[in-house]
């Protein structure tokens, strides 16, 4: 059996990706961007979702678990594969076989500072051997096609080394895309502030779409964000974490709309709506251990988190699980 034929297939593949204003994205979220929480968010207005990032050599060897991440359906679409990995032959196969299989639009991590990642030389170490990072770029755009790949980039390992807008315009040659940047550097991780004026700096430079990332917390920060840079959209992370309403709340603000905090029913309908899709995809407890940890996320604001979560910790069933956020709920409303 050839190894296209035990990747997941893509449903679809759309020959355009929106950008703009109103075409807020899903980042790639280690651990969150799974295909529930990637149909949620598009079911709050997500216009583009990006996997969590995919090992090229752990797809190429068939390593346990990457399959999991390419899960996908119809309502999953437009979907953007984002791989990692620093060696040119092993992204190419990786595309290679991924094209095989369906998918038709991918971005390459050069941003992660998990050390775990730095350590292959990969995600934002990348930055540190621009040559080798072009080679890598441009063993996927002769694979994927130009235009179907994506970069994600910060400004460099350290303030002492900044890449762009060097690296941007290089890539924008290749034939890339589109770029994501977060505006912070690699040994910043994801302290500091994010540095909102490198992208209004290299919006002007580009031809190509520019995703704004970073200190995007809620809906408000994304639009101030949008003013501020000129970015072309905005991809939401941290933010979608807490909450996928946030898109939801994106779109209500480009119409002109003013928008509250979510209300406890609010919040219980979004959080069934989860677990819905959780246990309907997700087969096994790996989904419901997973939602014992993004339940006090969406409710973070409200009083008693940290009883909530303690609680949660003991369920171990959906039934426990949902008594314990009624109860919660219930608390808080009154």
């Amino acid at each position: 059996m050839s190894k296209t034929a035990l990747l997941p297939r893509c449903p679809a593949n759309p020959d355009h990706l929106p950008f703009g204003r109103d075409k807020p994205w899903l980042a790639p979220l280690a651990g969150y961007s799974d295909l529930p929480f990637r149909l949620l968010c598009r079911e709050y207005g997500a216009a583009v979702c990006v996997t969590e990032m995919v090992s090229a050599k752990g797809l190429v060897y068939q390593s346990p678990g990457t399959n999991d991440l390419l899960v996908s359906l119809p309502e999953d679409q437009p979907l953007v594969v984002q791989l990692f990995g620093a060696e040119a032959d092993f992204l190419r196969r990786a595309v290679a076989l991924l094209r095989e299989a369906g998918y038709g639009w991918f971005d390459l991590n050069m941003g992660c500072s998990v050390p775990k990642v730095l350590r292959q030389g990969a995600g934002a170490a990348m930055l540190g051997d621009l040559e080798n990072s072009l080679a890598v770029a441009g063993a996927m755009l002769e694979e994927a096609g130009p235009g179907r790949v994506g970069f994600k980039l910060r400004l460099g390992l350290d303030d002492a080394h900044p890449v762009l807008p060097d690296l941007a315009l290089r890539l924008e040659d290749l034939g890339a895309g589109w770029l994501t940047l977060h505006p912070r550097t690699a040994r910043q991780g994801f302290g500091g502030t994010a540095d909102w004026e490198a992208l209004a700096r290299l919006k002007p430079r580009l031809s190509l779409p520019l995703l704004a990332s970073g200190d995007l917390f809620s809906a408000a920060d994304g639009l101030r964000c949008l003013e501020q840079t000129g970015a072309t959209g905005v991809m939401y992370a941290r933010g979608a974490m807490h909450g996928p309403g946030i898109f939801a709340a994106h779109l209500a603000l480009c119409r002109g709309e003013r928008i509250a905090e979510p209300t406890p029913a609010a919040l219980r309908a979004m959080i069934l709506r989860h677990m819905d899709l959780a246990r309907s995809l997700c087969p096994g407890k790996a989904a419901l251990w997973k939602m014992r940890s993004v339940v006090p996320r969406y409710v973070r604001a409200l009083p008693g988190t940290r009883t909530l979560r303690r609680e949660l910790c003991r369920c171990t069933d959906w039934r426990e699980l949902t008594d314990a956020l009624e109860n919660f709920l219930a608390a808080a409303s009154r």
